[in-house]
């Protein structure tokens, strides 16, 4: 019965590191919108925005808020948080909230006010007749990560991250910067530019979460603190397509196979096969959504040997089968 292999802080930092790295950068935004939003005096949005709606509708569509300058608050389920100049908010779940100033100000409806698309420049929306006030950046980004399960569950309503408390938020704030700079001086690109800088932020923001995450002891964030686990994941998002054997992932961890396949039924759920299928199959979803590649093709890639047997998975796991699921997601 092979051992668990010993292990210190920096060799597990590496591997969590591998697969954060590894599964992040296979998974990328789909979609955003972004508009400036500057209010002055006592204002607030409604209690409901569209941006909230419109997540409850579409799995992976998440609001997002940047405070650019000024103070305002944040209200999300009766609670109240006070924002600054900083403060980057994502709600990977299309929470429900409510932003302001003062109180029971003006009621502003931005997404309301929104131009039709499609824009030449990027819209600021203001409100009010004072010089100074409140500026953010606001949105929805549209991700597909959040249909793979583990990573799903591993994230909270709300991610805040102030960037003038971050330890390593300079080059945050340097970006934040430029993203604003996009908006007041309109250059051509700039409605294209200011998308990739909004990923780069939510990628990194995203990350940041994941890793300040106290684990629990199961789930992903207990996954990636455990040293056996993350090694075994660190191989698969590395390179998913492989077809990766239990007992080759099994040396991969230091464990051996009943061992491996125990813990990770006890702190995932699942076994080391299907996790890799699950996986795989999320990377399908993404190719399906973002590429013109035959179905043929992605279906080889994700380890079947027929088309007609990748269609019947991708159902199971996504509800519809791929073609359908590939028109869907370009609607």
């Amino acid at each position: 019965m092979r051992e668990a292999l010993s292990e210190n802080p920096e060799t597990l930092g590496v591997a969590r590191d591998d697969v954060l790295s590894a599964l992040l950068s296979s998974i990328r935004l789909s979609g955003s919108l972004q508009f400036c939003f500057m209010p002055t005096g006592d204002w607030q949005t409604d209690a409901a925005p569209s941006l909230a709606a419109l997540s409850a509708r579409a799995s992976g569509t998440m609001p997002f808020h940047i405070v650019v300058a000024g103070r305002c608050w944040l209200k999300v389920e009766g609670q109240a948080t006070d924002l600054e100049a900083g403060d980057v908010l994502v709600f990977p779940f299309g929470t429900g909230h409510q932003l302001g100033a003062g109180r029971e100000g003006m009621l502003v409806l931005p997404t309301r006010d929104l131009p039709e698309k499609p824009w030449r420049e990027i819209p600021v929306l203001r409100y009010g007749a004072e010089a100074e006030g409140v500026r953010l950046l606001c949105g929805y980004l549209q991700w597909d990560g959040l249909s793979f399960g583990p990573l799903r569950q591993a994230l909270p309503k709300l991610i805040h991250v102030r960037t003038r408390a971050a330890n390593d938020g300079d080059w945050l704030r340097a970006t934040i910067r430029q993203m604003t700079d996009e908006v007041d001086r309109p250059r051509a690109g700039g409605v294209s530019m200011l998308p990739r800088l909004t990923e780069i932020i939510f990628i990194e923001i995203l990350r940041h979460q994941i890793m300040m995450a106290a684990p629990d002891t199961s789930g992903f964030l207990a996954a990636l603190a455990d040293p056996a686990l993350s090694r075994c994941l660190s191989v698969i998002h590395d390179n998913p397509k492989r077809d990766w054997s239990l007992e080759q992932l099994a040396a991969a961890s230091g464990l051996s196979r009943s061992a491996l396949a125990d813990r990770f039924q006890a702190i995932l759920s699942t076994s080391p096969i299907r996790y890799m299928r699950d996986w795989r199959l999320t990377l399908a979803s993404m190719a399906l959504a973002t590429s013109t590649q035959p179905i043929a093709a992605i279906a080889y890639d994700t380890g079947y040997a027929t088309e007609a047997a990748f269609n019947r998975a991708f159902s199971r796991a996504f509800g519809s089968p791929p073609a359908a699921w590939r028109a869907m997601a370009r609607d």
